[in-house]
C-alpha cells in the first residue's frame, strides 16, 4: 500500500484537476484499511517534499481515531515514536504543526488508556529547548491537548503556569510568545474551577507587555490572541481583573485611537472596551474609568467613512457607538456629563465629521441617559435642531437619527417641545439627501406616535407634505412615509377622518403589488390600513372593507414573511374596529393565523468541521468514519419568522376576544397554541402567548355559558391558563413576559372574581412573593453585583407585580388581610428612602388601593404605612405627591380610631397642593378627594371653616374625575346635614354644580349626586338660589334644573 499511495499523494498535489479527483476517489478507498496508518506515518516521515508529508499529516490525523483500537502495541508505539521524532527533527513549520495535531487526536486515546506516558514529560522538556521550534512546537500542543486530555494537566496546573509566563517573556522569538499565548487562552478556555482560573491575573501584565512589543514591531495579530483572552477573562463570572481593568482599559484605548493600525485589530481592542461596558461595568465605575473612555471613545465617532458600506460591521464609528450606548445603558449618570460635554464643545466643530459626532453621541445615549436628557432637554434639543440645519448632508442625517431616537426615547416630555420639533423634522423630509428623508420620516413616525389633540394643528401640512412624498418618492421612501402617515393617524384618531379617504385609495395601489422589490411596501400599506380603520373605526369602515380583506389575504400566499407579519397584524386592528361582527371573516383568516403559528422557526446550528487546508484538501479531509467531535459555531434564527409567528399569536388572542361565542370552532386548537407558545423559546411570541390567554379564557366564557356542562369544560380552560401564569412568574426569564403575566391574574381577578383564584391561591402567593423578594428567575442578574445606583429592577416589572395587591383586595375584600400579612413586607421593603422616587410611589399607589377595597383591617397596618405617605406628599415629584394624596384619602378613611392621630398632620401635608405653586392639576384633585373623604368619616376632626374655602377653590375636578363621587358626595352630606360651615359657600356651589352636570367627562352618577344636592338646596332656599342661577350660562343652568328634578 505504502508505494501506490505515495504515488497517489504526488498525484493529489498537482493542478490536473481530473487527477486530482482520481486521487481523491482512490485514497478514500484505500483509508478504510488499518494498513493506510503505518503507511501514512512513513510518508510522514520519508517524504522528499514538505507537501507530501504534510498532506500525510492532515491524512493521518483524520483516520487514526477510526483505526487506533485496531492497531498492534507495537504499531502504535511506532506511530507515537515517528510523530516525536516529525515535531523535533522536521525542518518544514507547517510539516510540524500537521504532526502537532496528530498527537493531539492520539493523545486523546493513548493517554488516558496509559499508552503514552511519557507525552507530558517530553512536552515540558520540549517547550525548554534551546531550539526555537522545539518550544513553539510544544506550546501549540499544550493548547490542542487542553482540547482532548485536559484533566490530565490538573495536577501540573502550577508548573503550566510558570512556564506559560516564561515562553511569554521569551526575548528570542515571537513565535514563542504567540503560542505561549495562544495556550493561555486554551488553558483558560478549558479552567472552570474558580481558585485555578483566578491565577490567570496574574497572566496579565506578561500579557498587555507582550502585546506590546509585539503592536511595535508591527505583529498586531498577537494583540489580536490577546483581546481574545481578555474577552474570556470578562466575560467570566469569577473576579479575574482585580485592579487589572485599568491596565486592560488602558490598553485597549491606545490600540482603539491608533490610526497606523489595522480595523481589525482597533475594532478588536473597542470590542473588549464593549464588553467591559457590558458585564464588568461597576469595575469601570469603581476605578473610575467611565470618563477616561468616553474622552477616547466619543472622538471615534468622528471616523465615519465618506463611503457608506452598510456591511462593514468593523467601522470604527460603528463600534464606538456600540460602547457608549452600553455605558449608557448600564452608567446613565457616569455617561451624561462628559457625552454632553463632548456634545456641546464638538457641534460648532470646523470639522463636519465631528459636527456630525456630536449629534450621534447624544442619539446614541437617548436611551440608557433618557431620564438626565429629559432634565437638559431644551440645550439638547437646539443642538440637534441646529445640526439638522447644517450644510452637510452627514451632519443632517446624523440630526435626524437623534430626533428619532429622542421621539422614541425621552417621551413624553419630548413632546412638549413639538413647536419647535414638528416644523423642523417637515422641512427636513424635504432634504435632498435620501438618507436624510428616510431618517426623518422615522423621527417624525416617532414623535407624532405619542402626540394627542396637538397633532390636530399640523394635520394639513403634515398629510400634504406626506402624501405628496407617497406619490413622488421611491420604494423605499415611500415604505418609510407609509409609516409615518400611520403614526399621524394613529394619533389624530377621528381627526383623521377628512383624510382617510385619500390614503386608503392610494393604499388600493400598494396591496396589490406582487413584484419581490415591492412586498416591502405592500406590507407597510396593509399596515397602514389596519392603523386607518382604528381611527376611522367601524361606522366609517365597515363598508369599504371587503376589497382591502381580500387584497391582504391574498397578499399572505406571497411567501414574504413581513407581509405576513403585517397581514395579522391588519387582521388583529379590523377585529377591533368590527369586534363581534368579525366573526363572518373567520373561516378565512383563521387558516392563515394559525399557518403562521405553526410555522417552523427555521433555527439551524452550523457546524465547523474545518481542518488545515493544504492545496484545498477539503474533500479527501473529510471523513465519514471519522468520531471528532465537530465545533458549534453559531445557531441562526430566521427572525422574520418570529415577528411573523409573535403577529400570528397576538391575532389569534384577539380573534377569541372579540368574536367570543363565535370562536368556538377553533378554541381547542387555539388553546393548544397559545399553551405551546408560552413556553416558546423567544420572549416576544411568548409575550403575545401570555397576553393571548386571557382573550381565549373570554371567548371561553362566552362559549360555555350556555352549555350544561360548560362550567366544567370553562374551568378546565382556567385551570390551563393559571397554571401557565404561575408557572411564568416564577420561571420566565423575561421581566416583561412575567409583567404581562401578573397584569393577566389582575385582570382575570377583577373579571371573574374571588371565584377565578380559589383554588391558586397558595402558589399564586408564593409566586407573588418570590417577586417581591426579587428571587424569581427573571430578576437574576448575570453580571456582578452591586449596590448600583445606576441599574435596579425592571420598573415595569414591579409595578406589575404591586398590581396584583389591589386586585387580590378588590376580589377578597376583609378577608385580603391574611394574604396582605405575608407581602406587607416584602412590598415596604421597595419604600426605603434609599430606593428612587418611582419604587417608592408604585408602594404607595398599591397601598392606597389596597386599603381602599381590604377596608377595616388596613387599621393594623396605619402606624407603618402613614409616616411613609405624609413624607410622599412633599416629594419633588408630582406623581408620588398624587399618589400619596390619594393614599391619606383612604387610610383615614378606612383606618379607624388609629388613624385619627395623623388628621392633623395629614391636613397639613394636604394644604400646599392647593396652592398656585402646584401646577399638576391631577395632585390637587388628589388632595380634594382626600380632604373630602377625611371630612366624611370624621367632619368634627376638620377645621372646616379654615379646609372648605380651600376645598371649594379647587372645584370643579380638572382632571382626575375619579375622586368626584368622594368631593361631591362630600359636599353632599354637609349640605343635608344643614353643617354652618357650608351654608356661606351656597353661591360657589351652584356655580361648581353647573359645570360639573354640563361636564362630557364626568360620570352619571357623580352627576346624579350633584343634582341631589343641588334640589336639596332648593327645597330649602327655594327662590333665594334665583340670583345665583340666573348668573349661570343657560346651557348649565338648563341642564342643572333636569338634573333636579330627575332627583327629586
Amino acid at each position: 500500500m505504502a508505494q501506490s499511495l505515495e504515488l497517489l499523494l504526488i498525484q493529489f498535489l498537482m493542478p490536473d484537476n481530473d487527477a486530482r479527483r482520481q486521487a481523491e476517489d482512490q485514497i478514500k478507498r484505500l483509508a478504510k484499511d488499518p494498513q493506510v496508518v503505518p503507511a501514512l506515518v512513513q510518508h510522514l516521515r520519508t517524504a522528499k517534499t514538505p507537501n507530501v508529508r504534510q498532506l500525510a499529516a492532515v491524512l493521518l490525523r483524520k483516520r487514526i481515531t477510526g483505526h487506533w483500537a485496531k492497531l498492534s502495541p507495537q504499531m502504535k508505539q511506532e506511530v507515537k515514536q515517528s510523530l516525536i521524532e516529525s515535531i523535533t527533527l522536521e525542518n518544514s513549520p507547517p510539516v510540524r504543526r500537521a504532526s502537532a495535531n496528530v498527537v493531539s487526536v492520539v493523545a486523546k486515546y493513548a493517554v488516558p488508556a496509559g499508552e503514552w506516558p511519557d507525552l507530558l514529560s517530553f512536552l515540558f522538556q520540549c517547550s525548554q529547548s534551546d531550539q526555537e521550534d522545539h518550544r513553539e512546537v510544544a506550546l501549540i500542543l499544550f493548547s490542542s491537548l487542553t482540547e482532548t486530555i485536559g484533566n490530565t494537566f490538573r495536577p501540573y496546573f502550577a508548573d503550566l503556569q510558570a512556564l506559560l509566563l516564561k515562553c511569554m517573556q521569551d526575548e528570542n522569538s515571537s513565535r514563542v510568545r504567540v503560542a505561549a499565548l495562544k495556550a493561555v487562552g486554551s488553558f483558560l478556555e478549558f479552567t472552570s474551577d474558580g481558585d485555578d482560573v483566578v491565577k490567570f491575573r496574574d497572566f496579565i501584565p506578561s500579557i498587555l507587555n507582550v502585546s506590546r512589543k509585539c503592536i511595535a514591531s508591527g505583529e498586531e495579530d498577537v494583540a489580536i490572541l490577546a483581546f481574545e483572552i481578555f474577552d474570556e477573562l470578562i466575560e467570566s463570572p469569577a473576579p479575574l481583573l482585580g485592579d487589572s481593568v485599568k491596565s486592560i482599559v488602558q490598553f485597549s484605548l491606545e490600540v482603539s485611537c491608533n490610526q497606523t493600525l489595522e480595523i481589525s485589530t482597533r475594532h478588536q481592542a473597542i470590542q473588549i472596551v464593549s464588553w467591559l461596558a457590558k458585564y464588568k461595568y461597576n469595575s469601570l465605575k469603581k476605578y473610575k474609568l467611565v470618563v477616561p473612555i468616553l474622552q477616547v471613545i466619543c472622538p471615534l465617532l468622528a471616523e465615519s467613512s465618506d463611503q457608506e458600506d452598510d456591511d462593514d460591521d468593523l467601522a470604527t464609528d460603528r463600534a464606538a457607538a456600540e460602547v457608549i450606548d452600553t455605558l449608557a445603558m448600564n452608567l446613565p449618570k457616569h455617561v451624561f456629563p462628559t457625552v454632553f460635554e463632548f456634545s456641546s464643545m464638538y457641534s460648532q466643530s470646523t470639522d463636519l465629521k465631528f459636527r456630525e459626532a456630536s449629534v450621534t453621541a447624544l442619539g446614541v445615549i437617548s436611551e440608557g441617559c433618557f431620564d438626565l436628557m429629559k432634565e437638559r432637554l431644551e440645550p439638547i434639543l437646539n443642538i440637534v435642531l441646529v445640526a439638522l440645519r447644517d450644510p452637510e448632508k452627514m451632519v443632517r442625517g446624523a440630526s435626524s437619527f437623534a430626533l428619532g431616537q429622542f421621539a422614541e426615547h425621552l417621551q413624553p416630555e419630548i413632546l412638549s417641545h413639538y413647536q419647535s420639533f414638528l416644523p423642523c423634522v417637515l422641512n427636513a423630509i424635504e432634504d435632498s439627501s435620501v438618507e436624510v428623508k428616510e431618517k426623518s420620516y422615522y423621527a417624525l413616525a416617532a414623535f407624532c406616535e405619542n402626540m394627542g389633540e396637538e397633532i390636530v394643528a399640523y394635520l394639513d401640512p403634515l398629510m400634504g407634505k406626506l402624501m405628496a412624498a407617497l406619490e413622488n418618492s421611491p420604494r423605499n421612501l415611500q415604505e418609510t412615509c407609509m409609516s409615518a402617515i400611520g403614526s399621524v393617524a394613529a394619533a389624530a384618531e377621528q381627526a383623521f377622518n377628512p383624510y382617510a379617504g385619500r390614503v386608503l385609495e392610494a393604499m388600493k395601489f400598494f396591496m396589490v403589488l406582487t413584484e419581490d422589490e415591492d412586498l416591502r411596501a405592500r406590507a407597510r400599506s396593509t399596515e397602514l390600513v389596519g392603523i386607518v380603520a382604528m381611527s376611522v373605526g367601524k361606522q366609517g369602515m365597515e363598508a369599504v372593507l371587503p376589497p382591502f380583506i381580500d387584497a391582504a389575504i391574498a397578499g399572505y400566499g406571497l411567501e414574504f414573511s413581513e407581509l405576513r407579519e403585517y397581514t395579522h397584524g391588519f387582521f388583529s386592528n379590523v377585529s377591533e374596529i368590527l369586534d363581534d361582527t368579525f366573526a363572518q371573516y373567520l373561516p378565512r383568516v383563521m387558516p392563515l393565523v394559525l399557518a403562521s403559528c405553526n410555522l417552523d422557526d427555521g433555527s439551524a446550528v452550523n457546524i465547523d468541521e474545518s481542518d488545515e487546508d493544504v492545496n484545498d484538501f477539503g474533500g479527501v479531509s473529510s471523513d465519514d468514519e471519522a468520531h471528532d467531535e465537530p465545533r458549534i459555531r453559531n445557531i441562526s434564527v430566521r427572525t422574520g419568522v418570529l415577528d411573523e409567528k409573535a403577529a400570528a399569536t397576538q391575532a389569534l388572542g384577539l380573534f377569541a376576544l372579540h368574536t367570543k361565542a363565535s370562536f368556538a370552532p377553533y378554541l381547542e386548537e387555539s388553546l393548544k397554541i397559545m399553551d405551546k407558545h408560552s413556553g416558546y423559546f423567544h420572549e416576544d411570541v411568548r409575550l403575545q402567548a401570555i397576553t393571548g390567554l386571557k382573550h381565549i379564557l373570554a371567548a371561553a366564557h362566552a362559549i360555555f355559558q350556555t352549555h350544561n356542562d360548560g362550567t366544567g369544560k370553562a374551568n378546565e380552560i382556567l385551570d390551563t391558563v393559571m397554571n401557565i401564569y404561575i408557572k411564568t412568574m416564577a420561571d420566565d426569564d423575561d421581566k416583561e413576559v412575567v409583567a404581562q403575566a401578573c397584569l393577566s391574574i389582575a385582570d382575570i381577578m377583577k373579571d371573574y372574581g374571588y371565584v377565578a383564584i380559589q383554588n391558586y391561591l397558595s402558589p399564586l402567593l408564593d409566586a407573588t412573593l418570590l417577586l417581591l423578594t426579587e428571587k424569581a428567575a427573571c430578576q437574576q442578574v448575570e453580571d456582578e453585583s452591586d449596590d448600583d445606583d445606576d441599574v435596579g429592577h425592571d420598573e415595569v416589572l414591579m409595578d406589575a407585580v404591586s398590581d396584583l395587591l389591589p386586585a387580590f383586595a378588590k376580589c377578597m375584600g376583609s378577608h385580603f388581610e391574611p394574604v396582605f400579612a405575608k407581602l406587607f413586607e416584602p412590598l415596604m421593603k421597595f419604600a426605603k428612602a434609599s430606593r428612587p422616587p418611582q419604587d417608592r410611589t408604585m408602594v404607595v399607589a398599591s397601598l392606597a388601593e389596597v386599603a381602599q377595597d381590604m377596608g377595616a383591617p388596613i387599621s393594623a397596618y396605619i402606624d407603618r404605612i402613614m409616616p411613609l405617605v405624609l413624607k410622599e406628599l412633599g416629594s419633588p415629584h408630582s406623581t408620588n405627591k398624587r399618589n400619596a394624596a390619594f393614599c391619606v384619602g383612604e387610610l383615614c378613611k378606612n383606618g379607624g380610631e388609629t388613624a385619627l392621630k395623623y388628621y392633623g398632620d395629614a391636613l397639613r401635608g394636604l394644604n400646599p397642593l392647593f396652592g398656585e405653586s402646584e401646577t399638576d392639576l391631577a395632585v390637587r384633585d388628589n388632595a380634594a378627594g382626600a380632604t373630602a373623604r377625611m371630612i366624611l368619616v370624621h367632619p368634627e376632626l376638620v377645621p372646616l371653616n379654615q379646609v372648605l374655602p380651600v376645598l371649594l377653590r379647587g372645584l370643579p375636578l380638572k382632571e382626575d374625575q375619579e375622586e368626584s363621587m368622594a368631593v361631591y358626595s362630600c359636599i353632599y352630606s354637609l349640605v343635608l346635614a344643614s353643617n354652618p360651615q357650608i351654608i356661606p359657600h351656597v353661591p360657589d356651589l351652584v356655580k361648581i354644580f353647573g359645570q360639573v352636570v354640563e361636564s362630557p367627562v364626568e360620570k352619571g352618577e357623580v352627576k346624579a349626586i350633584v343634582g341631589r344636592t343641588f334640589s336639596h338646596l332648593m327645597s330649602v332656599y327655594g327662590d333665594q338660589l334665583h340670583p345665583f342661577i340666573s348668573v349661570l350660562p343657560p346651557s348649565q343652568a338648563n341642564a342643572l334644573a333636569a338634573f333636579a328634578s330627575t332627583s327629586c
